[in-house]
């Protein structure tokens, strides 16, 4: 099967069901490495030169990287692990390229914004 480039409303919706639960889990593993003082983006601990004096990441870390493996691989954007904030490509009618945006804690994805507008330029779906 190949890589999906961009996604109908109707795909990133149905889509959006199986990795609500891991968007949650992305969240959930983000503020607790945060809280052990972990830095996801060095992969250290803060202050600190590796990840934690034994050669190995926290637990949390690996299961963190696969989740974020697995959404980035359904060519799905993570915009934030701290509050879940994903981007669908899509290809509205009028042939412009946009995201279809779901934050953590939505129901289902209802905003959309151009490439370069980001979550402040969210705009309601049914503008699209």
């Amino acid at each position: 099967m190949s890589k999906k480039l961009f996604y109908s409303v109707e795909e990133a919706q149905e889509l959006l069901i199986s990795l609500k639960p891991m968007i949650k889990k992305m969240v959930e593993l983000k503020r607790l490495l945060d809280q052990m003082g972990f830095d996801v983006y060095k992969h250290q601990y803060y202050g600190g030169s590796g990840p934690n004096g034994t050669g190995k990441f926290p637990k949390e870390m690996d299961e963190l990287i696969e989740i974020v493996k697995h959404i980035s691989s359904l060519n799905v954007e993570i915009k934030s692990l701290d509050t879940g904030l994903i981007d669908f490509p899509h290809i509205r009618n009028n042939g412009e390229q946009v995201y279809l945006c779901f934050m953590h804690g939505e129901e289902r994805i209802e905003f959309w914004h151009g490439l370069y507008s980001g979550f402040a330029g969210r705009l309601p779906l049914n503008e699209i």
